[in-house]
C-alpha cells in the first residue's frame, strides 16, 4: 500500500469564456503535463444571471471529451448530431467530440438566480482523436448516491465504490469521477490506480488531502494538504488516498490514465500537431469540419 500525498494545491482564478460567462478556472494549459489526460476544469458558480445567461453559443470541438456536471440550475444544450435537451441539477453530460462536433450550452439559474456547474475537459489519444462523436446524458436517478458506514456521502458518476458502479463506462482514459461529502471529524479512504493522475477539487468546506494511515485525523501535521473551497489538489503517485475534515468538506475526486502524447491546443480544438490544428480550423471555415452525422 502506498498512500498518495499532496503534490500541489492550485486556486481557481476568475476568467471569462463563451459569450461573457464569468467563471473560475481551476486549471488549464499551463498544467497539462501534471494533469494529463485532463486539460481544463471550470467552475461556473453565481447568483447573478448576468454572469452566465449569455452562455456558450455555437462552437466546435475536436479531439477531446467535455464533461458537464450541473449542481444547481440547468443548462439547455443542442448540437450538430441532432441532440437537444436540458441538463438539470445533479445531472451530467458526457460528450465525446472525437472527429468534430458543434454545439451550444445555455445556462439558466434557479428561481433565485443560483447557477452552479462544473466542466471538465479530457484529452483523447492520437489513435482516437478522429473517432465518431458520441453523447451521453446522465439523469439523477442513474447516478448512485449513498452513505458509507462512516457517514461519508458518495456520488459515483464514473468508477466504482463498494460495488456501486457509475453509469459512465467504456471511456478511453479509464476515468473515475466521484462527488464526495465528508462530515466533520471524519476521514475517507479510497483505492486509486497507481500511475494514474488523481486530483480533488473542493466545492464546499475544507479538508486535508495529504493524510496518512497512522493518524488520519491529525490535521496539524506539516504538508497534510489543507485545502478549502475553490482549491484544486494534485496528488503524488500511489494506490490510495486518505482525506479528512474537521469541519466538513465536499469535493470532486477525479482520476484518469495519462496519455503521454504531445498536445497542440487552440481554443476548443486539441490535437497532437500544429498541422492538425491548422487542418481543423480550415475545415471549420470551409464547412467540412463534421466527419460524422
Amino acid at each position: 500500500m502506498s498512500i498518495r500525498k499532496m503534490y500541489k494545491i492550485l486556486t481557481a482564478r476568475p476568467t471569462v469564456e463563451g459569450n461573457g460567462v464569468h467563471l473560475k478556472r481551476a486549471f488549464g494549459i499551463p498544467f497539462i503535463p501534471e494533469l494529463d489526460p485532463f486539460l481544463l476544469l471550470d467552475d461556473f458558480h453565481s447568483n447573478k444571471p448576468e454572469d452566465y445567461n449569455k452562455g456558450f453559443p455555437w462552437h466546435p470541438h475536436r479531439g477531446i471529451e467535455t464533461i458537464t456536471y450541473v449542481l444547481e440550475g440547468k443548462v439547455e444544450h443542442s448540437d450538430s448530431l441532432g441532440h437537444k435537451g436540458v441538463i438539470n441539477g445533479g445531472e451530467v453530460q458526457w460528450m465525446t467530440a472525437g472527429s468534430g462536433i458543434i454545439h451550444q450550452e445555455m445556462p439558466e439559474g434557479e428561481f433565485d438566480g443560483r447557477m452552479w456547474g462544473m466542466q471538465l475537459w479530457a484529452n483523447l489519444p492520437s489513435s482516437r482523436k478522429m473517432m465518431e462523436p458520441r453523447y451521453r446524458e446522465i439523469k439523477v436517478k442513474e447516478i448512485p448516491f449513498f452513505k458509507l458506514d462512516s457517514g461519508v456521502e458518495v456520488g459515483v458518476i464514473c468508477g466504482q465504490i463498494n460495488g456501486a458502479a457509475g453509469p459512465v463506462r467504456d471511456i478511453v482514459i479509464d476515468p473515475e469521477y466521484l462527488d464526495i461529502t465528508i462530515p466533520p471529524d471524519t476521514f475517507f479512504t479510497h483505492k486509486v490506480k497507481e500511475g494514474y493522475t488523481v486530483f480533488a477539487y473542493v466545492l464546499e468546506g475544507s479538508g486535508c488531502f495529504g493524510l496518512d494511515a497512522e493518524d488520519p485525523l491529525e490535521m496539524n501535521r506539516i504538508n497534510n494538504g489543507f485545502a478549502e473551497k475553490e482549491n484544486l489538489v494534485i496528488f503524488k503517485d500511489g494506490d490510495e488516498v486518505i482525506i479528512g475534515s474537521k469541519a466538513g468538506v465536499r469535493f470532486l475526486l477525479i482520476s484518469g490514465k495519462p496519455i503521454k502524447e504531445r498536445v497542440a491546443w487552440y481554443g476548443p480544438i486539441v490535437m497532437n500537431t500544429e498541422e492538425e490544428l491548422d487542418q481543423a480550423i480550415a475545415e471549420y471555415q470551409n464547412g467540412t469540419f463534421l466527419k460524422h452525422k
